[in-house]
C-alpha cells in the first residue's frame, strides 16, 4: 500500500463530518493484509458503517450465513480459500437473502479483471489495488442503492410479466418475443453482472442448439431498440466480454 493511502488513513476520523453517514449498515471486509484491512475499516467506520474484518477465507461463508452483512468487500487472494471460491459458494446457498449479498471483489492483479467480470461468479463490482479509500466508500454506497428494496407501495421501475412475455417500464408495456424476454430476464436478474455471450445463449435456448455470437448480438440489438422506444437503454456492451444490465432512475427519465 502506498504512502499516500497510509497518510489518508490517519486523517479518516478527522474527516468523518465531511462523509455522509449511512448508519446501521454492516460491511464485512475480508482482507489478509492488516494495513489494507485497517484502512478500509477506518474509512468505512468514519462513514458511519458498522464494520467487521476477517483475515482469511476459511470459515467466511459460514460467518456470512450467521451474521448476514449488507455488503462484503472480498479480497481475491486469501490464504486457504480464495475470493473466487467464496463468491461461488455464497451464490450457491439456498437462502436467497444470504446468497444475494452484494460482493465487491478486491484485487491487486489487473490481469484478473477480465476473469472476475467474465466468469459466472455473481460479483457485483471490483476494485483494483492500490485504491482510493473514498472511492471504496462511494462504491459501497452505490451498491447499497442499487440493491435497496423498493419502498412499500412504490411502483417497480421495471416489471417482467412471465405470462405475457411483456415488460413494463414505469407502467408502459413493451411486447417482446420469448427469446427477448428471457434475455432481459437473465440480464436484469443481477444488475451490473457481466454475462458472456455463451452464458446468454445457454439462458436463451433450453434445447442447447448451436447458435453463433452474432445471433445473441442480434437479439440484444432488437431488445435495445424496443426499450429505446420508451426512452431507456439499460443494457451495456462490455468490449471483449459480453453484456450487463445497468438500471438507474436516470435511465427511466
Amino acid at each position: 500500500m502506498n504512502a499516500t493511502m497510509n497518510d489518508q488513513a490517519g486523517k479518516a476520523a478527522a474527516k468523518a463530518d465531511s462523509i455522509k453517514p449511512d448508519s446501521a449498515k454492516h460491511i464485512l471486509v475480508v482482507e489478509d493484509e492488516p494495513k489494507i484491512a485497517a484502512l478500509l475499516r477506518d474509512y468505512l467506520a468514519a462513514a458511519a458503517f458498522h464494520v467487521s474484518v476477517r483475515e482469511m477465507g476459511a470459515g467466511t461463508v459460514e460467518w456470512i450465513r450467521e451474521h448476514a452483512p449488507d455488503v462484503v468487500l472480498l479480497d481475491l487472494m486469501l490464504p486457504g480459500i480464495d475470493g473466487l471460491d467464496i463468491c461461488r459458494a455464497l451464490r450457491a446457498l439456498p437462502d436467497a437473502r444470504i446468497a444475494n449479498v452484494p460482493v465487491l471483489m478486491l484485487t491487486a492483479r489487473v490481469e484478473e479483471i477480465d476473469r472476475l467480470l467474465g466468469l459466472e461468479l455473481g460479483a457485483d463490482d471490483y476494485i483494483c489495488k492500490p485504491f482510493s479509500p473514498r472511492e471504496v466508500v462511494a462504491r459501497v454506497r452505490a451498491v447499497l442503492r442499487r440493491t435497496a428494496p423498493a419502498a412499500p407501495g412504490a411502483p417497480s421501475a421495471i416489471d417482467l410479466d412471465e405470462a405475457r412475455f411483456e415488460v413494463r417500464v414505469r407502467g408502459t408495456p413493451i411486447a417482446l418475443t420469448p427469446v427477448e424476454f428471457r434475455l432481459l430476464r437473465k440480464l436484469a436478474s443481477q444488475p451490473r453482472r457481466v454475462y458472456s455471450r455463451q452464458q446468454l445463449m445457454d439462458a436463451l435456448y433450453n434445447d442447447h442448439r448451436v447458435v453463433s455470437d452474432r445471433t445473441v448480438d442480434s437479439h440484444v440489438k432488437n431488445l435495445r431498440r424496443k426499450l429505446a422506444d420508451v426512452g431507456v437503454d439499460p443494457i451495456a456492451s462490455i468490449y471483449g466480454l459480453g453484456y450487463r444490465f445497468e438500471w438507474s432512475e436516470e435511465a427511466a427519465s
